[in-house]
């Protein structure tokens, strides 16, 4: 039943929506990703200022990219090109680049719609703009639980059966082990709060994500002669003209969709959890920074991925037996060394570790939808750490084909949500190219011009006190 409803949602129904959508998003803004793309650097330094006792746009960046850089960039990208050939890695590839679209109108959508907390903190996402921009609570009732079985549970449990199996075949640990290392970990971080999530992904993130990309980069100069014929490769087998994969267009398209979508989450709705958390002046900033992270996530680290198993030279179609991180170890080690197999070990450790962390956070934000009593929060969290124990001990096919269900169905109730509201993300658009174009290096958004609109007034001051606050400080800092 259940490869049923994965065959249904994921060959005909998800791949319409992500790519239908993704190409109408991109035509409809004047290609948003493209036109902003420069910019998304310097927006990018701005994003390091934050407000005491908020998290900054950088912090909320690098908490997305914590949960979209996991065992997805490692093992999924492996499992792809198994399953569905190099070509798949072209369709992730499409689905990265309609999918910052994508996520440039979520994220900023999230952003309007986001709630201020009693403790000064902000809370949003999908099932807030659901909520409050649709006006429909079913609808938000359903992502959130979705939402929560899906990163709370089901992807935590696979995050950690990825690593458990991992270290066991590069050191040997027992699984069991692994597991219980996990379970402590995540206890003594997800029991201090968003702020010591967010403080420890801005540090282990840039690190984990440049080294990996630094071996890639070996890899690549070591074959370098070798880089043009892989990347043919990729290219011919994404539309059937590779012998060796000749028909096996409809396997790549899937594979590269669902891997896709499991890797960089463009659409998805989680990465918008995060997004709302941060302080910013305009929500269209915050979209075009998460934009970024779509880039990040597949264009880099998963291309660095699929080089590393395609110029290692141990890759062909009858290597199947070897699957998953095993054959992304494997690639590696034939190039630069046995010590390749402990990198890579390692570097899936820190980016399942993150993963983790940020499946935690998204599963409490859908919990705090319904409840915030603390001992409902309490007994998530017992929860979750039992789950992260459980999946280092399990074969997961069960649990891969029911996350992979309710991942599906999830991105289906947010990319409903995010057309309903396309209207609405193109007017913040609208008003953020508006301000540049006059001139206005830093847009603000003025809450009085969305007084149509069920947005948290207290969450965006109006452009006029934002600016006093900005005279405000400048005069500080000059006495």
């Amino acid at each position: 039943m259940l490869d049923i409803l994965n065959d249904l949602i994921w060959s005909k129904l998800l791949i319409v929506m992500l790519v239908g959508l993704g190409l109408y998003f991109t035509i409809r803004s004047g290609f948003v990703q493209l036109r902003y793309f420069g910019s998304m650097f310097r927006i990018f330094g701005q994003a390091f200022k934050r407000q005491p006792g908020q998290l900054s746009s950088f912090q909320a960046l690098m908490l997305s990219v914590a949960g979209r850089v996991g065992a997805g960039n490692i093992a999924g990208v492996a499992v792809a090109i198994m399953l569905g050939g190099p070509g798949a890695v072209f369709w992730m590839w499409m689905v990265a680049l309609v999918g910052m679209a994508t996520s440039y109108f979520e994220c900023s959508l999230a952003q309007l719609y986001k709630r201020r907390q009693a403790d000064g903190t902000y809370r949003g996402g999908p099932a807030f703009y659901i909520l409050h921009g649709l006006r429909q609570r079913w609808m938000a009732v359903l992502f959130s639980i979705l939402l929560l079985v899906t990163f709370g549970f089901g992807f935590n449990a696979l995050q950690s059966y990825t690593v458990a199996s991992s270290m066991h075949d590069t050191f040997g640990v027992p699984t069991y082990i692994s597991g219980i290392a996990l379970a402590v970990i995540m206890a003594m971080i997800i029991f201090g709060g968003i702020r010591r999530i967010a403080s420890i992904a801005d540090i282990l993130v840039p690190i984990m994500a440049f080294a990996y990309i630094a071996m890639a980069l070996t890899v690549i100069g070591i074959n370098f002669e070798r880089v043009p014929e892989a990347l043919t490769l990729i290219v011919r087998s994404a539309f059937g003209l590779e012998p060796a994969f000749a028909g096996g267009i409809g396997a790549a398209i899937i594979m590269g969709v669902k891997r896709g979508l499991f890797s960089n989450e463009a659409g998805l709705g989680s990465a918008p959890n995060v997004a709302a958390v941060a302080e910013v002046k305009h929500p269209a900033a915050q979209g075009i920074v998460q934009s970024l992270s779509v880039f990040i996530d597949t264009l880099l680290v998963c291309t660095s991925t699929a080089l590393i198993i395609l110029l290692s030279g141990i890759y062909s179609p009858e290597t199947a037996e070897v699957v998953g991180v095993v054959l992304t170890q494997t690639a590696l080690a034939a190039v630069v060394g046995e010590w390749g197999r402990v990198f890579i070990s390692l570097a899936l450790l820190l980016f399942v570790f993150t993963t983790l962390i940020y499946n935690y956070y998204l599963g409490e934000n859908a919990l705090g939808f319904f409840s915030e009593k603390r001992a409902v929060i309490q007994g998530y969290r017992a929860l979750v750490i039992a789950l992260v124990l459980w999946g280092s001990l399990q074969d997961l096919s069960t649990v891969f084909a029911f996350a992979d269900l309710t991942m599906g169905l999830l991105a289906i109730v947010n990319l409903i949500a995010v057309a309903l509201l396309f209207k609405t993300g193109l007017r913040l658009m609208r008003d953020y190219d508006a301000q540049v174009r006059s001139g206005i290096e830093q847009p603000v958004l003025n809450a009085q011009d969305y007084a149509d609109l069920d947005i948290d007034h207290s969450a965006w001051p109006s452009a006029d006190a934002q600016q006093n606050q900005a005279l405000a400080a400048g005069t500080v800092l000059q006495s």
